[in-house]
């Protein structure tokens, strides 16, 4: 295009904190001398990000706990598998320091570009693909960065690469369970799940659980569980021989009550198919690997049937007619000074039109993890949480959930509170935790 202008992991306004802050999201940093970006910029972040993701129907995360299990080849394979099925495909490498996915795509010496409407992803057919391995000068760079940095830029992958409308965004994630899966997970929250590889081995099968967990606790659906490297695919005869353990993945799959995908065997050619940039299950497609990741991909093409592109509304205030959820954190029956210490949460209706409430329940939370609460919060509804005292990075958390926060309420019980806020005679005093 005209006017488009190439750019590299030093141009992408990706500067982070230097501090060494953990600005937990999209929110950026409140410390003091960080650069980071306000709580009145989130809101609009948060918009630019909701609107571009909402051009996308689904989007998957691929996970392993454990490096070396061959978690960037399925991501590669399955997105390759659902581009050639006619679906309108992404792939975001999110794996900073080992950036391979430009490698196995045999794009490794393409650049990215940027224009008037963003970051451009480079193409491969309908194959539209982003990394860090599009911005660095050589494959030799190593890239060196803390927490903040990298949650930058995934949200810059998320919000200002030109997607466009895609049936699937499949993302690639660095093994564990760091800050980059806790990002996109925080950042996207329509994510439809997770898939999780791992090997047969019992070191692999271990990391896979924490991965599971991982997901329960951020409240992320597991699609399913991948055994890759089960058993050995003969080039010559196609014969799958189990020179290794085999049945690892299946055994965590039952035993944490999620589905099992299926096996993937070891096969020389999937070697082969990396090293070159070629796509093992397209250029391979009458090996019995190729045909277990034909299986395998199938439960995920049928998320297309459950639900239609979303189409982004015009933002609405939260006091618009209506009804309209409003969370109070709750300890001995009042308002809670801090929400993360709370027993209880009164998750209260409210009709904003007639200014009364119509209904309440009490919701015991889940255990106080960062960035949980505000999700969980999300997902029942809750537009509104009125607070005692909260710290700033928390405050970001629960906006980028398109949760209003009113902070320094006093400890009076939750129908007393909401009574004044529909009247607006809400008194609010100092934040009581402003760290």
């Amino acid at each position: 295009r005209e006017r488009r202008k190439q750019v590299s992991a030093h141009s992408t306004g990706a500067s982070g904190c230097e501090s060494g802050c953990d600005s937990g999201g999209a929110g950026g940093c409140s410390s003091s001398g960080c650069g980071g970006e306000s709580g009145g910029t989130v809101s609009k972040e948060q918009r630019d990000l909701k609107a571009r993701l909402g051009r996308i129907r689904h989007k998957i995360l691929v996970m392993s706990g454990k490096g070396g299990v061959g978690k960037s080849t399925v991501a590669v394979n399955l997105a390759t598998a659902l581009a050639l099925s006619g679906k309108k495909v992404g792939l975001l490498d999110v794996d900073f320091h080992g950036p391979s996915i430009p490698a196995m795509v045999g794009l490794e010496e393409q650049r990215t570009f940027t224009d008037e409407d963003g970051l451009l992803p480079v193409e491969l057919g309908d194959l539209k693909i982003m990394s860090l391995g599009f911005l660095l000068s050589s494959r030799e760079d190593a890239v060196i960065w803390r927490g903040p940095m990298k949650i930058t830029v995934i949200q810059q992958f998320l919000k200002d690469v030109v997607w466009g409308d895609l049936d699937y965004l499949i993302i690639d994630s660095p093994p564990g369970t760091g800050d980059e899966p806790l990002s996109v997970c925080q950042m996207i929250e329509d994510l439809d799940g997770a898939v999780i590889v791992t090997t047969p081995q019992r070191v692999a099968v271990n990391d896979a659980r924490r991965s599971i967990t991982f997901c329960r606790q951020a409240h992320v659906r597991v699609l399913g569980v991948i055994e890759n490297m089960s058993g050995f695919a003969c080039p010559s005869c196609g014969e799958i021989t189990p020179i290794l353990k085999t049945g690892g993945g299946q055994e965590v799959a039952e035993e944490m009550r999620v589905p099992f995908l299926g096996a993937v065997p070891m096969d020389p050619q999937i070697v082969e198919a990396c090293d070159t940039g070629r796509s093992f299950i397209h250029h391979y497609a009458g090996t019995p690997t190729a045909e277990a990741m034909q299986k395998i991909i199938r439960p995920l093409q049928a998320l297309s049937e459950q639900k239609p592109i979303a189409v982004e509304q015009p933002a609405t205030s939260n006091k618009e007619n209506g009804t309209m959820k409003v969370a109070i954190p709750l300890a001995n029956g009042k308002l809670s000074m801090h929400f993360g210490h709370c027993e209880q949460f009164a998750l209260i209706e409210v009709d904003m039109e007639k200014k009364e409430i119509i209904g309440r329940a009490d919701l015991t939370p889940p255990p106080h993890e960062p960035g949980l609460l505000p999700r969980w919060l999300a997902e029942r509804h809750a537009k509104l949480i009125i607070a005692g005292g909260m710290g700033q990075r928390a405050q970001s958390l629960f906006q980028e959930q398109g949760i209003e926060v009113v902070v320094g309420a006093a400890a009076k019980p939750p129908e007393t509170l909401i009574a004044h806020y529909l009247s607006n005679t809400l008194v609010t005093g100092a934040n009581t935790c402003d760290h």
